[in-house]
């Protein structure tokens, strides 16, 4: 196995190359507004790190989200893109898992990313053991802060959005992992595929309409 890892759901663009037994090379830029520009470079540098070509990779796994809609896409793409040219198989993994993988915690706890309009991604998860990782106990979802103060308050957790909003999610740990990491991802993957567990498809994970839109006056002008 040779899996290709990458995601583009939060402000880091990130790529890591797995080779079945560990994670050969990765590369994390964090930079919300140039993950098209960053994404193609880094699986250059990734690749050449740990001294291998495109051609041998036997698999790709990309974050699916949630996350912003424009830069999410652009991991999807790109996944897809080599998935076709390469031919072989393209997994789907939700980021959040990605971060809860990187936590390493050992009570429950939560993942929550910037989602921006003061809104966050989240989901609860059972800490992992010896023969698995950790389980997410709820589906992703998007909301105000303060809606799920309740919820969170006082519960171990990690990522941008219980950073930026500490103020509701009281138990933050402040040396957990704020963004995605592919080597995570990778190392998430590698571990489901040899238990033999179906993974996502490579399909985003909005959860909301995108930032832009057509106005709602939009006039449209046709020709005499």
């Amino acid at each position: 196995m040779l899996l290709l890892a990458l995601d583009t759901a939060t402000p880091a663009v990130t790529v890591a190359l797995h080779d079945g037994s560990g994670v050969l090379a990765e590369s994390r830029q964090v930079d919300a507004r140039r993950h098209g520009e960053l994404l193609l470079p880094a699986v250059d540098r990734v690749l050449a790190e740990a001294g291998r070509t495109l051609d041998a990779v036997s698999d790709i796994v990309v974050g699916v989200g949630p996350g912003p809609y424009t830069g999410l896409r652009v991991g999807l793409v790109t996944a897809a893109t080599f998935g076709a040219v390469l031919g072989v198989p393209v997994h789907g993994l939700c980021t959040l898992d990605g971060l809860a993988h990187a936590a390493g915690l050992t009570e429950p706890f939560v993942v929550a990313t910037d989602a921006r309009r003061k809104e966050v991604y989240w989901a609860r998860y059972e800490p992992g053991t010896a023969s698995g990782p950790a389980t997410r106990l709820t589906e992703p979802a998007v909301d105000r802060p303060a809606d799920i103060a309740a919820e969170v308050a006082g519960v171990p957790a990690v990522g941008a959005g219980a950073l930026l909003y500490d103020t509701v999610f009281t138990g933050v740990r402040r040396d957990g992992p704020e963004h995605q990491s592919a080597a995570a991802l990778a190392a998430l993957a590698v571990r489901k595929l040899a238990a033999g567990e179906e993974l996502l498809p490579p399909q985003p994970l909005y959860l909301r309409r995108p930032d832009a839109q057509v106005p709602a006056n939009y006039k449209v002008v046709t020709p005499r």
